[in-house]
This record gives structure tokens, sequence and C-alpha cells, in this order.
């Protein structure tokens, strides 16, 4: 991978790469007579996100790469992104399937705020019609970063998933709902699948998703509310271990979080098999993690479909990821065997 600067103000002093921590060699510039230069060794990713940091004497400004019109946005902002050769998004974003109907509203629980949801129905699924239930942690920034009820979309107007549901929810008070927060669970295996039951026609067992975090409160969910919740879907999952994760320790509810995973690798039985699909990139921090959870799942009882990506923590990775992860549960949970959707 080669990175150039060229600029043309001879008051910058210095030049580094920021990506994701994960990718191994050097992040500062040398300079030549041209400009400014860094390779880095093939870390084996399809595709990489960056940006350069200008330092100016004490003074550095965070900038795109000028000579590279390829950019994502992402949740912490747009991002430069190198594409490795035979890189291809998935083919379902080229489809241009109805946008479909969102209905938001709130769930009240034990949590101090109310959870907020927005429901999304295909064209032609009304409120009343029997349909499957995906219920999705950070469900704005899924749909908004990576396309997810688009997904659903051309996945229903192919015929490869019955028409369904998408309760997106918003992470409030992300960080203490999405750390093995008791009051979150219960709200949303309760109170929160109650009222969606109420409110629409639910149909089979209810599948939920998430990434990071999210990926973590995913299977926890799963795990509280099974049998209701049949199928999990948890990419990047933050599945802390101390000796994986010591770098992680200063984090707020890692203890808490520790303890949780804990008990899950612990666990030798289930009463309630879980379809559970897995995503993580093979460079990720998480990664280690991620293998001990699906061993541990598997071992339990659990169907796991775990498979590692050549990209990194971010809802690009996770976007391309769903098929065919996310359509391998959705499909085993909801399809007949042999049977199109």
């Amino acid at each position: 991978m080669r990175f150039r600067l060229d600029p043309h103000d001879a008051a910058v002093t210095g030049v580094s790469l920021e990506c994701d921590g994960a990718v191994p060699g050097p992040r500062a510039f040398a300079r030549d007579d041209t400009g400014w230069r860094l390779e880095l060794a093939d870390p084996g990713l399809d595709r990489l996100e960056y940006r350069f940091v200008v330092h100016r004497g004490d003074a550095a400004d965070t900038v795109l790469d000028p000579a590279n019109p390829c950019t994502v946005r992402t949740a912490f902002g747009e991002r430069s992104v190198l594409e490795r050769p035979g890189y291809a998004e998935p083919a379902w974003l080229s489809a241009a399937p109805a946008p479909g109907r969102y209905d938001p509203f709130t769930l009240a629980g034990e949590t101090r705020h109310d959870v907020p949801v927005t429901v999304w129905s295909p064209d032609g699924l009304g409120d009343a019609d029997d349909a499957p239930l995906l219920l999705v942690h950070d469900g704005p920034e899924y749909d908004d970063l990576a396309r997810l009820t688009r997904y659903c979309a051309a996945s229903v107007a192919a015929g490869v998933l019955p028409p369904h549901r998408v309760a997106l929810v918003h992470p409030v008070l992300r960080d203490a709902w999405y750390s093995g927060s008791p009051a979150f669970l219960r709200t949303m295996a309760d109170a929160g699948l109650d009222r969606l039951g109420e409110r629409y026609a639910v149909a089979g067992p209810v599948v939920v998703m998430g990434a990071s975090l999210g990926g973590l409160t995913a299977l926890l969910l799963g795990l509280t509310a099974a049998p209701r919740v049949g199928g999990v879907l948890a990419q990047s999952g933050s599945f802390f271990q101390l000796r994986h994760d010591g770098a992680e320790s200063g984090f707020r509810y890692f203890d808490r979080i520790s303890r949780t995973v804990q008990s899950i690798l612990d666990m030798r039985h289930t009463d309630h098999p879980l379809v559970v699909g897995m995503t993580c990139g093979a460079l990720e921090e998480n990664v280690a993690n991620n293998r001990d959870m699906a061993a541990a799942l598997r071992r339990a009882g659990h169907d796991v479909r775990y498979r590692e990506v050549r990209d990194l923590h971010n809802y690009t990775a996770w976007r391309d990821a769903l098929d065919p992860a996310l359509t391998d549960v959705l499909r085993s949970l909801w399809c007949a065997p042999g049977a199109d959707a």
C-alpha cells in the first residue's frame, strides 16, 4: 500500500497516516524531492479507510487524501478509501427496490429514558399482516451507513427473503445500554418485544443484530429472550476479555462486560439453541474474543456460522458481510428448507 502527499506548502513539517490501529506498519511519511511518501506491506485487506495528518510546526490538520477521489461516510466523519484490486460492493446495492415505510415510536420499560424505535416495513405490508421481525441495535446508523433496509428491500424483491419488518433501535445512552445493562436487556426482552407484538403482527422467531457493543448486546438479548428470539447476527462483537482486551480495560463498563462474557464462555449447555451469525475482520482487535465466543456458543449447542472478512471495524465492512451472513440466519429461521422465500 503506497500513500503520497505533495503539498505545495513549504511550512509542512511532517505527514502521518491515520487509520485503524490494527493495520501493522509505520505511520510517519518520509520526505523526498517530490513530496511525502509512505509504503506499507500488504496487510491482507480488501479496502482501507484512512486520512492524513498534516503537521505545520505545533499545529496539525487532519485531511482527506487529495489524490484519491474515493471516500466513504463513517460514524466518525468522512474518510478516504483505498480499494484493492478485486474489491466490489455487494450486488444488492445496485438494485432499486421500493423504499418502504418508516414508523417511529418509543418503548417504555426499566430504562431511565424511553427507547426510540423506528420500524421499517416493505411496501405493501400492513401492520396487521403477519411477517417476521429483525431488531437492530444502532439501527439508524446501520440503515444510513450500511444501507440495511435497502438490503432487506432488495432481498424481499428478489425473493431471497420473505416480507419482513426491521425495528431500528436508537441508542440514547449507547455505552450504558450496550454494555450488558440488565435494565436495557429486560426492557427489550419484555416490554419491548411485547409492544412490538401488539403494534405489528409478528410471525416466527425474532432475529436480533448489532455490531461492536451492539453485537454484544444482540447476543445477550438473544440469550435472554430465547426462544422468542431465535437468531442473532453479531458483527465485530465487543466480547471483552482481560486476556485479549487489556487496551480496553479503561472503558467505564469493561468489568461488567468481561464478567458477562465470561459467564457465556463458561456455559456448557443451552435449552434454547440460537442460530448465531458472526462476522469479524481477520485483523481486528476483536478477532480473538470473537473466535473464543464462537467456539463457546458451539460447545453449548448453538448453531454458529462464523466468518472472518478482509476488512476492519467499520460499517462498510459490516454492510459487505450482510450477504451471506445475515441472509443465512434469516433464511434458516424464516424459510422452509429448500424453499424460496
